[in-house]
């Protein structure tokens, strides 16, 4: 394409030269021509040779290019060898960093597990001390418990020598106090007689009569006293009829089974009561309740062992009443068994009282008697036979209202110190009863 252009152009020029110069000569033709024809030879050498040096660069090029296609090939392979190395040193690593993070997990396991072990040997040996501590802590309560109770004990006793004591001084002061009323009555009589044989001899006539009088009376009293017992006795001596024993014997079971079930309930209210005795700081009282819940104890000990009762030989349920007695507006029939019980009451109810009066006025706590435990009890002494629990407790009250006044005031308007217990006076207690043999 190069030379024919150039052809073209050398025909253009040649031409134009023609056109402008037509009467040139044909040599001057000619060697214009041939230097055309030179210069076209030139130029398609050097045309020859920029192609060959194109050709030579080209190859060059393409040499350039294949060696920079293979340099980029060695690289790419480079990089993909190095590509895969690295993968295999993250492998390696990730397989490395595995085992070093199992290796971290196993150490943190047998760590937690070090730990674990030490905090439960830490824990035993903490329960350990615990137990050691709570055993010398039990240890010194016993032992404390044991010193408070001998020191109770101890003053127990010095009470009770000293309440003997002074109850031997009251009793030799009421002696020699009696002595002296006698001796003054004795006075009195002799005044009195002397008195009487001076200015009453007209009246001894008058006096023997009436005295005549009331030996009658008496006897008449008496023959009215015995001929009730006899009526009495013949009406022990009868027998209940089979379905009245039956059916005594069926509330006395039913009674006691409540009357058992009722004991565990007081006990755990008379440990109550002793813990508010303690809180108000009533040494005293705290030590007459507790004593009253001992007793009260031992009774239930007692009545639970006893089994296999024989009520058919138990007078109580065959004999019929020989009394009858009055309580809030209505009458009561007993026998001389049931009323024995009554009277037991009573008594339990003065001791205990005048022991709870005493045990107050001792803490210089003001008198209540309501306020007491065992007033609201009411059931020390009662073995759950034969009367009703809440009769029972109607009677001890009685006695314990009256025992708590006589030892609060220190004085023996309602009962007595005798063989060692507190007993009421008998008038008082016939008044309480108020029992009326049966006609």
């Amino acid at each position: 394409m190069e030379i024919r252009s150039l052809r073209q152009a050398a025909i253009v020029f040649i031409v134009g030269a023609l056109s402008l110069g037509g009467s040139l000569p044909v040599n001057a033709d000619q060697d214009h021509q041939n230097e055309i024809e030179q210069r076209q030879e030139r130029q398609r050498q050097q045309q020859m040779q920029q192609r060959q040096q194109q050709e030579h660069q080209r190859q060059e090029r393409a040499q350039q290019q294949q060696q920079e296609r293979q340099h980029e090939a060695l690289q790419r392979q480079q990089q993909e060898r190095q590509r895969q190395e690295q993968v295999q040193q993250r492998q390696q690593q990730e397989h490395q960093r595995r085992e070093w993070a199992q290796q971290q997990q196993q150490e943190r396991r047998r760590q937690e597990q070090a730990q674990q072990q030490q905090q439960e040997r830490q824990h035993e040996a903490l329960q350990r001390q615990q137990q050691e501590q709570q055993e010398r802590r039990r240890q010194e309560q016993a032992q404390r418990q044991q010193q408070e109770h001998q020191e109770r004990e101890h003053q127990h006793q010095e009470q009770v020598q000293q309440r003997q004591q002074q109850e031997r001084q009251r009793q030799e002061q009421a002696q020699q106090q009696q002595q002296e009323r006698q001796r003054e009555a004795l006075q009195r009589q002799q005044q009195e007689r002397q008195r009487q044989e001076q200015v009453q001899q007209q009246r001894q006539e008058h006096q023997r009569q009436k005295w005549t009088q009331h030996q009658q009376q008496e006897q008449q009293r008496d023959a009215a006293r015995h001929y009730q017992q006899e009526q009495a006795q013949q009406r022990q001596q009868q027998r209940l009829s089979e379905q009245r024993q039956r059916e005594l014997i069926k509330e006395q079971q039913e009674r006691l089974s409540h009357y058992r079930r009722d004991l565990e309930q007081q006990q755990r209210e008379a440990q109550r009561n002793i813990e508010r005795l303690q809180r108000q700081n009533r040494r005293a009282q705290y030590r007459f309740q507790e004593e009253y819940r001992e007793r009260l104890h031992q009774q239930y000990v007692r009545l639970q062992n006893e089994r296999n009762y024989d009520y058919y030989n138990d007078p109580y349920f065959y004999t019929p009443p020989s009394y009858r007695y009055l309580r809030e507006g209505r009458y009561y029939e007993i026998n001389q068994y049931g009323a024995d019980i009554l009277r037991q009451a009573v008594n339990n109810g003065y001791e205990e009282g005048f022991r709870a009066g005493q045990a107050d006025s001792e803490d210089g706590w003001q008198p209540s008697y309501r306020d007491s435990y065992a007033y609201q009890d009411a059931t020390y002494g009662y073995g759950g036979y034969y009367i009703p629990p809440n009769e029972y407790r109607h009677y001890f009250r009685s006695g314990f209202r009256r025992g708590y006044e006589d030892g609060y005031n220190s004085r023996y308007q309602y009962g007595q110190y005798a063989g060692g217990k507190y007993t009421i006076l008998g008038d008082v207690l016939a008044q309480i009863l108020n029992l009326q043999p049966l006609s």
